[in-house]
């Protein structure tokens, strides 16, 4: 009886909050998967349950990543911070050798291993973010000093982004150098130096965006897609029309339209716009509330916490998550260019899935500490 009780306490120390809400958008991905490519894979692979059965494997080993790491105490990955970021290194640069990298769409993004297709950027954001918290805590009582709070950060930061832009992925850069620069702003980094970067980046950023010409497409579909419905703005004005055509109450589960093969990759980038087709502005309306839940119980939890490193781990991991899902909805909606990014726990993918959901098992494990001090 003792020992079940112990069990019993060790597991409400958890969020509840953020727990089931992630569940909750894990499940609704599921479904939504299987609603948006079943037509896709009966075409492609003769089998409509393709996408779902994968997404369900991937939901599983999510899962148990998820609790793995609500278990594991979060201080281990200090030790772990370089280590990681070294083999998130090594494994952007495996997407550019030949047998190990794997190209679609144009972009060589992935590895194969073994029988499994991944996406180190995933991996890199996560590393990037462990090392974060792990280097601005250690340096505190320097942080605002040039040398120490800021130019090794951004360095290694600018190595990461090298690295996937070479891919390429320049929506992975942005978010990546978004993270970076918040999590430094939290830790006490002088605006004069955060300010003074975001300056000297812009002209690069407009570089990078100018040199390539379907970047520069992509912008120019962006103000105006209906003037460019058949080539770049093709997504958005069929996103939108999923949309518009989906009204307040939704067409229903599964009766969707733009998902027959009008709108492109509706199971992985555009599973927003297939939801609010068939559940309509009800169904979108409930999952930014449950999405606000899972960023608001995670920086209640960096808040509360008195250590300095679990504070910016949680922090920069629950941003980490908001700004996909920012983006990702910004796209669909037509506000934001098109940028391939997925929807946290909504999207099909394995890498971006399990990720993320080792993402929130670490911030359920720091919460742990805080526990009841929200």
């Amino acid at each position: 009886m003792a020992q079940a009780g112990s069990s019993s306490d060790v597991m409400s120390g958890f969020d509840a909050p953020l727990f089931l809400s992630v569940l909750f958008l894990t499940g609704v991905g599921i479904v939504m998967i299987y609603s948006a490519s079943s037509a896709i894979a009966n075409d492609t692979y003769g089998n409509g349950y393709f996408f779902l059965r994968k997404q369900t494997l991937f939901s599983v080993l999510g899962g148990l990543a998820l609790l793995a790491a609500a278990m594991v105490p979060y201080r281990i990955y200090r030790p772990l911070a370089y280590p990681m970021l070294a083999f998130a290194a090594v494994l952007l640069a495996l997407t550019q050798i030949p047998g190990y990298g794997h190209s679609a769409g144009g972009a060589a993004r992935w590895i194969r291993l073994g029988g499994l297709t991944v996406q180190p950027s995933e991996f890199a954001r996560l590393a990037m973010i462990i090392y974060l918290a792990y280097s601005l805590s250690k340096k505190q009582e320097r942080v605002r000093e040039f040398s120490i709070g800021f130019l090794p950060h951004v360095l290694v930061m600018l190595m990461l982004a090298g690295l996937i832009m070479i891919q390429p992925d320049f929506g992975s850069v942005m978010i990546l150098g978004l993270i970076c620069w918040i999590m430094m702003f939290l830790a006490g980094v002088p605006m004069k130096y955060l300010g003074g970067s975001l300056l000297a980046l812009l002209p690069l950023a407009v570089g990078i965006m100018i040199s390539a010409s379907y970047r520069v497409e992509r912008l120019m579909s962006f103000l105006d897609p209906w003037k460019h419905q058949t080539d770049q703005g093709y997504q958005i004005v069929h996103s939108l029309m999923a949309f518009g055509s989906g009204g307040i109450l939704g067409k229903g589960l599964g009766n969707g339209h733009q998902k027959l093969f009008y709108l492109p990759e509706p199971h992985t980038d555009f599973i927003f716009s297939v939801i609010g087709e068939e559940l309509g502005l009800w169904g979108v309306l409930l999952l930014l509330i449950v999405f606000a839940v899972v960023i608001w119980r995670g920086l209640i939890i960096a808040m509360n916490t008195e250590d300095v490193f679990g504070s910016l781990l949680a922090a920069g991991l629950t941003l980490s998550i908001g700004v996909q899902v920012t983006i990702n909805m910004g796209v669909a909606m037509g506000l934001l260019p098109t940028k391939g990014l997925t929807l946290p726990f909504l999207s099909y993918g394995g890498s971006s899935l399990i990720i993320n959901m080792l993402a929130v098992g670490i911030i359920l494990n720091i919460g742990k500490g805080s526990h009841g001090r929200a």
